[in-house]
């Protein structure tokens, strides 16, 4: 039991960015993810106040880092830090051309292909022929949108399979850390209608301007995986 615990434990851990130098590659377990034929955002560990952190720059591009995870999302929540230096001012969730933001966190969870309706099914199957055979069925993408309420929630303007969650919204806390924790099990079952939640198989952070053609930047701190209290 306490065996099975500690290996629970450890295959939930989060790689810190912080146990890297500033200038380094990303850390063990930790991945760039790029879109195609969408100019890469850059991606680079920085020091702030003496902590290395994760910093994404995007210029009219899009781009993220990505961990893989096998955690159960019962009784857990994603904490993390972020920051941003401005909102992307043209920037409307319920677009296609609008849909960017100064930084997302996606949460990817087991949701097999073959539990999806039909067209679901052929969607993601052509999606991962054209991206990747390793593209996640199910999001949540929490962001920090320009101008909609904190606890604003939509469907993705490309995908009825990740539900978009406004935590922060327009400029007056750019510039500084603001802290975040979230339900990721309650998150689910509220956007998907279901009474349980799968494993959580990943998370991304990064941030993406290729709709608008905009510039902005986010940075990120560690992010954990921590018993709900």
């Amino acid at each position: 039991m306490i065996a099975a615990l500690a290996l629970a434990l450890a295959v939930a851990a989060i790689e810190p960015f912080s146990g890297e130098p500033p200038g380094a590659a990303l850390p063990s377990g930790w991945r760039e993810l790029r879109i195609p034929r969408v100019k890469p955002a850059e991606l680079s560990l920085v020091a702030e106040d003496g902590v290395t952190v994760l910093r994404v720059r995007s210029r009219a591009g899009a781009g993220s880092a990505a961990y893989t995870l096998a955690a159960s999302a019962a009784g857990t929540e994603l904490a993390w830090r972020w920051k941003i230096d401005r909102v992307v001012d043209k920037a409307d969730l319920e677009t296609r051309a609008g849909d960017d933001f100064a930084a997302r966190v996606y949460v990817f969870f087991d949701v097999p292909v073959e539990a999806l309706p039909w067209f679901d099914r052929l969607k993601i199957r052509v999606a991962r022929a054209l991206h990747g055979g390793d593209l996640p069925t199910t999001a949540i993408c929490y962001v920090w949108d320009n101008r909609h309420a904190p606890g604003t929630s939509a469907w993705s303007p490309f995908t009825d399979r990740v539900r978009t969650i406004v935590l922060e919204s327009g400029n007056a806390r750019a510039g500084g850390w603001v802290e975040e924790k979230r339900d990721v099990a309650a998150d689910f079952r509220e956007a998907f209608g279901t009474k349980t939640a799968p494993r959580v198989t990943g998370i991304a952070a990064g941030n993406d301007t290729d709709q608008t053609g905009e510039s902005a930047s986010a940075w990120f701190g560690d992010f954990r995986l921590e018993d709900r209290r």
